[in-house]
C-alpha cells in the first residue's frame, strides 16, 4: 500500500497526548511514527525500558499508552518481551486465544537502555529469533538521569561525565554502531531512520519491521533539546542535518542485504550538524580546528564503509 501522510495522520493515536516529555523531544515522535505503522485492527504489546520515555508517559495509575504496556527495568526490555511473545505463541497453539486477533510485540528503549545496560537481553532476543521489534530512540546519552555519556554519545560531546574543560575536549571515544552489530546477529530486518519531510522513511521501515516474521531492530535518531542544547523548534532541522552530513545515514538490512535508502545530492560538512548544538560549541573555538577535522574524518570513514556494504 502506497504511503499517504494524510491518511496516517488521521489514524487514531495509540500514544495519547498529555505526557510529560519535553518540548522538542524526539522520543514521542518515534513512538507515534512506529505505532502508526500498525494495521487497523491489530493489537500491540509494548515493553518500555526505564528512561525518559517511561517516566514521562507512565505514572501509575495514569498512562499515555493505548495498547497493552509493560514497564521494564533498564536492562531487560528484550528479555521481558521475549517471554511475552513466547507465551503468546504457546497459548495460540493451545487454542486459548482468539485465532482472529493479531498481536504484535514492540519494545522501546533509549540508547542507555539499549546500547549499554540492556544490550545483553537485546542480543539474546535477536539471536533467539523472537517475533518482535526492538526500537531504540537514540538521543545520544543518558538524558533522564542528568545527561551522562553512553556508548551512543558522539566523540567530543560535552556531557556531565565527559565535561569540557582545560584538560578535556569531551568524550574521547567514537560512538558504537549498534545497527551494524544487530545486523550481524543475522536477523531478518534492521534499519536506521529518523524524521524527515513527510515521515515516509520511518513509516515504511516501521511497517516492514512489524510485519517481517522474526526479530527486527529499528535505530531511530531522536534528538534531545536538553542534552544537545538546540532550540526546541529545530527538532526536524537537527534530523535533516544529521542525514545530509551523513552523520546518520538512512539504510536497511533485509536478510543480510544492505541497502542505502538516501544519498545526499551534496554532502554537507559535519560542522553544519554540530554548530547548532551547545554540546559541541568548544569545537568552534580557535585552536580546535583539528578536532573538527578528526570528527569529519570519522564520519567520512563510516560513510564510505556503508557505501561499500550496500554496493558489494
Amino acid at each position: 500500500m502506497a504511503y499517504n501522510l494524510k491518511e496516517e495522520l488521521n489514524k487514531p493515536e495509540r500514544f495519547a497526548p498529555g505526557h510529560r516529555l519535553c518540548a522538542g523531544c524526539g522520543a514521542p515522535i518515534a513512538v507515534r511514527s512506529v505505532l502508526r505503522a500498525l494495521h487497523e485492527g491489530d493489537h500491540a504489546v509494548i515493553a518500555n525500558a526505564t528512561g525518559c520515555l517511561e517516566v514521562s508517559s507512565f505514572t501509575y495509575p495514569y498512562t499515555a499508552w493505548e495498547d497493552s504496556y509493560i514497564h521494564n527495568a533498564f536492562e531487560n526490555a528484550g528479555a521481558t518481551l521475549s517471554g511475552v511473545e513466547t507465551a503468546y505463541r504457546v497459548l495460540k497453539k493451545r487454542g486459548k486465544l482468539d485465532k482472529e486477533e493479531t498481536f504484535k510485540f514492540i519494545a522501546f528503549g533509549g540508547d542507555g537502555g539499549t546500547y549499554d545496560i540492556g544490550f545483553q537481553s537485546l542480543s539474546g532476543a535477536m539471536e533467539r529469533g523472537h517475533d518482535l521489534v526492538y526500537v531504540c530512540y537514540d538521543n545520544g546519552a543518558y538524558m533522564n538521569t542528568g545527561i551522562q555519556r553512553s556508548s551512543a554519545t558522539p566523540m567530543y560531546a560535552d556531557t556531565t561525565t565527559t565535561p569540557v574543560g582545560s584538560e578535556s575536549n569531551g568524550k574521547m571515544q567514537n560512538r558504537k554502531d549498534l545497527a551494524a552489530i544487530i545486523a550481524n546477529h543475522d536477523v531478518p530486518y534492521v534499519a536506521q531512520t529518523t524524521y524527515l519531510g513527510n515521515f515516509k522513511d520511518i513509516h515504511e521501515k516501521s511497517e516492514k519491521a512489524i510485519y517481517t516474521e522474526g526479530s527486527a531492530f529499528l535505530n531511530v535518531l531522536a534528538p534531545c533539546p536538553r542534552g544537545w542544547r538546540y532550540e526546541t523548534a529545530d527538532l526536524m532541522e537537527m534530523c535533516r542535518l544529521a542525514v545530509e552530513t551523513c552523520y546518520w545515514p538512512l539504510f536497511e538490512v533485509e536478510h543480510g542485504k544492505w541497502t542505502l535508502n538516501y544519498e545526499p545530492k551534496q554532502k554537507l560538512p559535519i560542522e553544519d550538524f554540530l554548530r547548532p548544538q551547545g554540546r559541541f560549541k568548544h569545537l568552534f573555538k580557535k585552536g580546535n580546528e583539528d578536532l573538527l577535522e578528526q570528527f569529519q574524518a570519522e564520519v567520512d570513514r563510516r560513510w564510505e564503509n556503508l557505501q561499500y556494504l550496500c554496493n558489494r
